[in-house]
């Protein structure tokens, strides 16, 4: 995945970066380059909040937080799924309590309405799967986009009514 300039306010441009700086090296290491560009997405999403969360607290901390997060939303502790890891194995990589990751999970997802398979920070392969982020209202019928004239899906994306996948490199 490409490593787009992401926006975030000149003020929190620091403390994000630093938080990046330990959420990259952990994905490359224990998860994917999915994860880590859906980690910076959520950093920079968190910095652009008013006031941001992420001026309280340990980068550590947000660092694994971020993390976790991504991973609930990925469902990264079903071991059907690749990469998987356990709650406990991503508190004991982080250095962060389970407790506290819950804690700053729940802050997270309240903060910016998450669920699981949130169509912003869901993993391709999950998305592509993902049927209820592909339904549209077309003349009152609830219908795929996948399945509607290319014209139609491209009014659906640039709407924002439908997810727009990235180009696999």
């Amino acid at each position: 995945m490409k490593n787009t300039r992401l926006p975030i306010p000149s003020d929190l441009q620091h403390t994000a970066q630093e938080i990046i700086e330990r959420t990259d090296p952990f994905c490359a290491e224990h998860l994917d380059a999915e994860y880590a560009e859906l980690c910076r997405k959520l950093v920079a999403k968190l910095a652009r909040k008013r006031p941001s969360p992420l001026l309280r607290g340990e980068l550590r901390t947000w660092a694994g937080a971020v993390i976790y997060t991504v991973g609930k939303i990925n469902f990264l502790s079903d071991p059907t799924q690749r990469p998987h890891l356990t709650g406990d194995q991503l508190a004991h990589l982080t250095g962060v309590s389970m407790s506290t990751l819950s804690g700053k999970f729940k802050l997270i997802g309240e903060l910016l309405h998450l669920h699981p398979l949130h169509p912003e920070f869901c993993r391709r392969e999950l998305l592509e799967k993902n049927p209820m982020a592909w339904m549209i209202s077309v003349n009152g019928f609830i219908v795929d986009a996948r399945q509607m004239p290319p014209e139609i899906q491209a009014e659906a994306r640039r709407k924002g009514l439908i997810p727009d996948l990235p180009t696999e490199d």
